[in-house]
């Protein structure tokens, strides 16, 4: 029998290889190491469309603050060949759209996120943090985290915001999961293909088809509302962004803020000085948690296509091509974040991270995410007498949104 020697992966593989994703560690190292090459890289590998992976801060900026440049048409997530040969009906979401299309469907929701609105959840914010803590009274000592705490916390928030009954809460984390997490062995509903695919997309259309229909003959004051009702140039939205629109509320407004709890936590007890900092002057809180969202950047990217011949880190740019902008790399650009791959919650320029994007496509739901950490963590933090991992952690081996999907703990409250 011939053996057939195995060389290490390529550095450029943590773009295209969602297993690289189920070590964060070896990822960040990697990341850090092409960085010292350069702030941008040609990928070219079996099964996708050549691209350029874009991890220098400044330029993940400057592409997002020229949209009509650098489009999100005609793909913002990054796919294989076979999967955009085989597609279905996709639904259209807000991460797929361009102007003069974008800003019509952003603003019909965006009041509902501005930090005066938000302000309103404060007290349910609190109730889940209060409810946490309980958690973790009665699990006595030891839970998983990842699954226990952090993933139904916020999917309880952005799901009483829509108004959807508790009762569906089980169903959406199931759906959110396997839409998100696809790839990794452990969460996707079969083994991966784009019929699995395309049957939870239906999954979530048939629930949302339903509600859509309640909410018209039946209008409340809740999100699930405005969205049935919303009209777009004076018309009733299509169906597929109708649709759309429920999928990112309630899937993106979930899956992240759990992930960026979870990392977050992580950080903590592989720091326990800064866990120790942070117990004894709470005022760091704001600013921790913003290095918690530059740490766990949990979209770790998305596309972006060049409608003209241009120029970025030097490197000429033609119409056509595509762009991956890596939020979780330019998260560690050593020209920006001194240190990177400390975890500092002192961090003087922590805010800089651009883990929720930036420009016309910046997170709808990133002040509220943020009220999300502060409170849990902000509960939590301070009855921490002493805590560790139980077992090994796991993340997601998923290239689009991710985070821990296990973190194992041993603690003690005070």
């Amino acid at each position: 029998m011939t053996m057939i020697e195995v060389g290490p992966p390529e550095p450029e593989d943590i773009f295209t290889d969602n297993h690289r994703w189920g070590d964060l560690d070896d990822w960040n190292a990697t990341a850090l190491r092409l960085h010292e090459r350069d702030g941008i890289h040609h990928i070219e590998r079996s099964g996708f469309e050549p691209f350029w992976a874009v991890i220098d801060h400044e330029a993940v900026l400057d592409i997002e603050r020229q949209p009509e440049l650098f489009t999100n048409e005609p793909e913002p997530v990054l796919t294989t060949l076979a999967s955009r040969a085989a597609r279905g009906v996709d639904i259209k979401t807000l991460i797929h759209m361009d102007a003069p299309q974008h800003p019509k469907y952003r603003n019909l929701t965006a009041d509902w996120f501005r930090p005066a609105s938000i302000k309103r959840m404060d007290e349910r914010l609190t109730e889940l943090s209060e409810e946490a803590v309980s958690k973790l009274e009665t699990f006595g000592g030891v839970c998983d985290f990842a699954t226990d705490i952090a993933l139904p916390y916020p999917l309880q928030v952005i799901l009483k915001i829509l108004g959807l009954p508790e009762d569906d809460f089980p169903r959406m984390m199931t759906l959110t999961q396997q839409l998100f997490g696809g790839e990794d062995p452990d969460l996707q509903r079969e083994p991966p293909s784009i019929e699995v695919i395309q049957q939870i997309l239906m999954d979530f259309y048939a629930y949302f088809t339903e509600l859509t229909a309640d909410r018209r003959a039946n209008p409340t004051d809740d999100l699930a509302t405005l969205i049935a009702n919303g009209q777009i140039d004076g018309e009733t939205m299509p169906d597929l962004e109708t649709m759309g629109y429920y999928v990112i509320i309630a899937t993106a407004g979930h899956d992240t803020t759990s992930s960026a709890m979870a990392g977050g936590l992580h950080a903590l007890i592989d720091h326990p000085d800064q866990l120790a900092k942070l117990q004894a002057d709470p005022g760091l809180m704001n600013n921790a948690v913003e290095e918690m969202l530059r740490w766990t950047a949990p979209v770790r990217h998305f596309m972006r296509t060049a409608r003209a011949d241009t120029e970025i880190c030097g490197q000429e740019i033609r119409e056509g091509d595509s762009l991956y902008l890596s939020y979780k790399a330019a998260n560690l650009d050593p020209k920006v974040f001194d240190d990177p791959l400390t975890f500092d919650i002192e961090r003087q320029n922590a805010s800089s991270q651009v883990s929720f994007g930036y420009g016309v496509h910046f997170c709808l739901g990133a002040q509220l995410a943020r009220m999300e950490l502060r409170s849990l963590f902000g509960h939590v933090v301070p009855r921490l007498g002493s805590i560790e991992l139980a077992d090994a952690p796991a993340t997601m081996k998923t290239t689009f949104v991710g985070g821990h999907k296990r973190l194992p703990i041993r603690y003690k409250l005070t």
